[in-house]
């Protein structure tokens, strides 16, 4: 195949510089897969702005083409699973790390990597979720799995990002009462409206941290945070409670004792979106396009062009972002 497409590429110009540029590509330029698809959406991650920024840990070797999710339409496959036309949605797995990711109007990835959209959802609907609705759901469901019933108080920190946002709204939807923290104070009528029961500012959880254990007050808790924001969680919960952990916002390490966990039988989950099996991705997409349907607020969704991404990389690295930005191909 001839055809030309565009992509963003990132590439290294000296030490620890990086430019951005869209270029055109043909087809024979991707990497090996036995899938091809033609991208319709991708999403903005804090992982993209790293791997666009040259952190190692997310991406080793530039030119590189960042966007860890993707969904679209099979163009190409010799898997049995799939054919021609076919809507799909890829996430995580090495997908804009280290292998050509989803800013480009094509990508080839391993079947094995690839999702049928579940009918419900469009691609664009799809990728207003994105990883970050992938690791949202899966906190959601470990907080069912360990026994946390809806009604109950559960608290939702980093609320107005994306991860924080969607977890917010599923559990409302859902039936529990968020108890939402965040550094933003000028958001908390917002989130008021979107569902929270109460907001608070995220400081208040780093109160009281020299004291092992605090009041029981909350049955669950959804962190993106870490750190002494978790540490302030793990105290907060009643016995019995479960937090799911998958970010570290605030900090990577966690100092705290482990009384929360041997007088109140605290169970902390990690929760990880990239290796994710795809038996489970699947399920956790399943409900979001059935039982777990939610419409995210109109003014959370930034729509970009491809040109644009750089702009909205530099915001996310400032914590200027707010919601999801989306990136149409």
């Amino acid at each position: 195949m001839e055809q030309k497409f565009k992509a963003l590429r990132v590439d290294e110009t000296s030490k620890d510089q990086f430019e951005f540029r869209i270029e055109h590509k043909n087809i024979q330029e991707l990497p090996e897969g036995n899938t091809l698809i033609k991208v319709e959406y991708s999403s903005l991650n804090y992982k993209d702005a790293l791997s666009a920024t040259g952190n190692r840990g997310v991406t080793k070797a530039y030119p590189h083409t960042p966007g860890i999710d993707a969904a679209g339409i099979i163009e190409e496959s010799d898997s049995e699973q799939f054919q021609p036309g076919d809507p799909v949605i890829i996430t995580g797995y090495d997908l804009g790390m280290n292998t050509w990711g989803g800013y480009s109007e094509y990508i080839r990835v391993p079947d094995k990597w690839v999702l049928p959209l579940p009918k419900g959802l469009t691609t664009r609907k799809a990728m207003e979720l994105g990883t970050a609705g992938l690791t949202a759901g899966l906190s959601v469901s470990g907080l069912l799995e360990n026994g946390i019933k809806p009604n109950e108080r559960i608290i939702v920190t980093g609320a107005t990002g994306g991860v924080g946002m969607i977890s917010l709204l599923t559990l409302s939807h859902i039936g529990f009462k968020v108890i939402a923290f965040t550094g933003k104070e000028d958001h908390f009528e917002y989130l008021r409206k979107i569902g929270a029961s109460e907001v608070h500012l995220r400081d208040e959880l780093h109160e009281h941290n020299n004291k092992p254990l605090l009041k029981g007050e909350y049955a669950g808790a959804v962190d993106v945070a870490g750190g002494n924001t978790l540490a302030g969680i793990l105290k907060r919960m009643q016995y019995g409670g479960v937090v799911t952990s998958c970010g570290l916002v605030d900090s990577p390490k966690l100092e705290t004792t482990v009384f929360p966990f041997i007088l109140r039988s605290i169970r902390l989950i990690g929760i990880d979106s990239a290796e994710c099996r795809l038996h489970k991705r699947k399920e956790i997409w399943e409900h979001f396009a059935t039982d777990w349907k939610i419409e995210l607020p109109e003014q959370s969704i930034t729509e970009s062009t491809l040109e644009e991404v750089p702009h909205y990389i530099e915001k996310i690295l400032k914590g200027e972002l707010t919601g999801r930005v989306i990136v149409k191909l």
